[in-house]
């Protein structure tokens, strides 16, 4: 799950906002657990599109 879609029960705001201690500790925190969290859907699915490009140009190179 992207933390920018996770609301803060301190404050009620999103976390992705910090608006405060809590949200930016949690921020922080998720930040530094998986590099990938911060990433948008969007973005996942085009890093996707590039791996499977990349093998697909390995394959076809080695053949």
């Amino acid at each position: 799950m992207t933390y920018d879609r996770l609301v803060c029960a301190n404050c009620a705001a999103p976390v992705s906002e910090g608006r405060c201690p809590v949200c930016r500790a949690n921020r922080e925190r998720l930040q530094q657990e998986n590099f990938l969290a911060g990433l948008n859907p969007t973005a996942l699915i085009a890093l996707l599109v590039v791996l499977i490009a990349a093998v697909a140009l390995l394959a076809h190179q080695t053949v």
